[in-house]
C-alpha cells in the first residue's frame, strides 16, 4: 500500500471518492451467497472499470492488491455490492 492512500469502506453500494483517484486494492467479506462488487468512474451510471465476482461463504476475506496496475477513475469512484458484508476500497 502506498503512503498516501486512503480508505472507504461501504456495507452498501455508495460512493468511495468524490474526485479522481486510483484504485490500488479492494478488501471485501463475502456473505453466504455468491456476489459482486462492481467499480464505477462516474457515479452509480458511470463506466464500468471492474466487476469482481465474489465467492459465496460467510466471513471468507479476501485482498486483491491493484498496486502494480492501479485501476484509474477520472471523474469519481462509486462501488455497487452485492451478497458482499463489507467492501473497503483503497485508493490515492
Amino acid at each position: 500500500m502506498h503512503s498516501d492512500s486512503k480508505t472507504t469502506t461501504l456495507t452498501a453500494s455508495g460512493e468511495v471518492f468524490s474526485g479522481p483517484s486510483r484504485i490500488v486494492g479492494v478488501y471485501y467479506v463475502a456473505s453466504a451467497a455468491a456476489g459482486s462488487i462492481v467499480l464505477k468512474d462516474g457515479g452509480a451510471s458511470g463506466t464500468t472499470i471492474a466487476d469482481i465476482a465474489t465467492p459465496g461463504g460467510a466471513s471468507n476475506c479476501t485482498y486483491i492488491d491493484l498496486s502494480n496496475a492501479p485501476l484509474r477513475c477520472t471523474t469519481s469512484t462509486y462501488a455497487t455490492i452485492s451478497n458482499v458484508t463489507s467492501c473497503m476500497v483503497v485508493y490515492n
